[in-house]
């Protein structure tokens, strides 16, 4: 019979081992040390309104509507909430990226405004003829220079613009903790705990005229955030043995998540009036026929490069195992080998 201090030490060796089985300081053949852990495919990152927008982008081809050119600018966090340990701001600085990605599903023709740092240099280097759009054939002296012409960038018709406003803390919360047990010191006894809390976030965006400046659509939207906590516990003796057993499970509804699902609720509204959609009915007349062959989705929107929308379209960038070499059966054949 083995003492304490032995099963004690054993239990240490088994699991030193088993650790020194996961990871290495010597690098295998992959050239790693370990393999990440983690098989979850790429997916889309829908909100309950994400279908709508698409279902716009659909109406407007359907009916041939002229979208307006569209830009972003600055959706800020005006919250000023930061992370208690320092580490960064507490609500994302990216809403302006997440508008871009709902008119993108929404079909609108969007024109950069964002991050025109490339553009504006490539424009400065083109100015001084220093940029070519081809090489020379000959191989012997520099290409012609790119030229610059009046009206070659197209301008926006309107603009977004707006602020994340709100973030408020634990505006409701509720909680409970129960213990049961036996009255005697070694006998029995358990615990159970749980939380639930409610905060919510608050946003205000524009739709500004890009010629004459005037505001032409204000939209102000909040959304409420659920959070839960729930563990249990259970304490005993038995033989001479404690046994201490607990396990609990928590949740919280995604911040950055109910950004963009208000930038998704304010994008519909405002692009619905713009394509002068009656409502959520219209959604029942689209064509059917065409979501093969849409260039929007969940996803977001692109202009096809080539004739090729029979298989490659905004509905196939939704499939989470296309293009996946360990769950596609198109691609493993494929791809196999190159990862």
């Amino acid at each position: 019979m083995f003492g304490p201090s032995a099963r004690i030490t054993a239990l240490l060796t088994a699991s030193s081992l088993a650790l020194s089985a996961c990871v290495t300081p010597v690098a295998g053949p992959s050239g790693r040390y370990a393999a990440p852990i983690g098989s979850a495919p790429v997916t889309a990152n829908p909100t309950p309104y994400s279908p709508a927008l698409v279902c716009l982008a659909e109406y407007a081809r359907q009916y041939h509507i002229n979208a307006p050119r569209i830009a972003v600018g600055r959706i800020a966090d005006y919250t000023g909430k930061e992370e208690a340990d320092g580490s960064g701001r507490k609500v994302t600085q990216g809403a302006s990226l997440m508008a871009m990605s709902a008119l993108a599903k929404a079909g609108v023709p969007l024109v950069e405004r964002f991050d025109t740092s490339v553009s504006e240099l490539e424009l400065k280097y083109t100015n001084n003829k220093l940029i070519s759009d081809s090489p020379n054939p000959a191989g012997d002296a520099p290409a012609d220079y790119r030229r610059i012409y009046s009206g070659q960038v197209p301008g926006s018709d309107f603009y977004i613009a707006g602020g994340i406003t709100e973030l408020n803390f634990n505006i409701r919360s509720s909680g409970a903790d129960v213990s049961a047990g036996d009255a005697k010191t070694t006998g029995l006894k358990g615990v159970f705990h749980g939380r639930l809390f409610v905060m919510n976030i608050g946003m205000d965006i524009r739709l500004v005229n890009t010629r004459t400046l005037e505001v032409v659509d204000v939209i102000s939207y909040q959304k409420q955030v659920v959070g839960r906590e729930v563990s249990g516990g259970l304490f005993d003796f038995l033989n001479g043995n404690v046994f201490d057993v607990s396990a609990g499970e928590g949740a919280m509804e995604p911040i950055q998540l109910a950004v963009r699902s208000l930038i998704e609720r304010a994008t519909v509204e405002m692009v619905a009036n713009l394509y002068g959609m009656p409502g959520p009915q219209s959604c029942l007349q689209t064509d059917p026929l065409g979501a093969g062959t849409r260039t929007t989705g969940l996803t977001g929107g692109y202009t096809p490069a080539y004739d090729n929308l029979g298989t490659n379209n905004g509905a196939t960038r939704e499939d989470p195992s296309r293009w996946n070499a360990k769950r596609d059966p198109a691609a493993s054949g494929a791809l196999r080998g190159r990862y």
